[in-house]
């Protein structure tokens, strides 16, 4: 399992393809396949997010959980959806929180152009079965996000993370918060988000972040 990866990201993570974990979770995608289950997303795109967003481009990380697994909704990149697809509530109110935030308002859903920019769009597993939330954690892709996070932490710099949730926070735990900037709220999902992640103000703050650090900041909205 040797997936075509950007290479400044197979120098750090090929030997993990090597690993029993990952040859389980091969296996696992085979069979799942053989079955005639419908994954999410198609197989080119279950590394986007790294393909978009190169290890020396990391500037911000925006940790999910699981892809949609709605038909047409998961490419590859946390939170975001193609073009042509109905954001989903959570990025709904994300594109909310931007709008209080920055006076951007946003409709479309597909976040290409954050990750073009260095937004690391990073889901905790990178494969989901049709209509089946959360069917495939536990299956190694947990071990393999954790290798990305320690990659960023060890060889970046004053990265933004943003940790939506206690699932991402728990992920994050280790992050080195003197050499990066840790901003942890509620996650924006229609169940928590009005208990902190509106008025979290993170798009300003991580901005504010990277231009303190002499990089270019984000431009948020999607219609530039």
């Amino acid at each position: 399992m040797q997936p075509k990866i950007h290479k400044s990201w197979l120098e750090h993570l090929s030997d993990e393809f090597r690993q029993p974990y990952m040859q389980n979770l091969k296996a696992f995608l085979q069979q799942e396949k053989q079955v005639r289950k419908v994954i999410y997303p198609p197989g080119g795109l279950m590394f986007n997010a790294l393909n978009s967003t190169p290890l020396n481009k990391v500037k911000v990380v925006i940790l999910g959980q699981d892809p949609y697994h709605g038909p047409g909704q998961a490419h590859g990149l946390s939170f975001s959806v193609p073009d042509g697809v109905k954001p989903p509530p959570s990025l709904l109110n994300i594109f909310k929180e931007i709008h209080q935030d920055l006076g951007i308002e946003n409709h479309k859903g597909n976040l290409q152009s954050w990750a073009d920019q260095g937004v690391l769009l990073l889901n905790s597993v990178l494969s989901v079965e049709k209509a089946q939330a959360a069917s495939h954690q536990g299956r190694g892709w947990e071990q393999f996000t954790d290798k990305i996070i320690a990659v960023i932490n060890e060889h970046c710099i004053n990265v933004v993370f943003m940790l939506w949730g206690s699932y991402a926070q728990k992920k994050g735990a280790h992050i080195n918060s003197q050499k990066h900037l840790v901003l942890k709220a509620p996650h924006p999902s229609p169940l928590s988000a009005h208990r902190g992640f509106f008025g979290c103000g993170h798009f300003s703050r991580c901005n504010q972040m990277l231009e303190k650090h002499g990089k270019t900041p984000i431009n948020w909205d999607l219609y530039d």
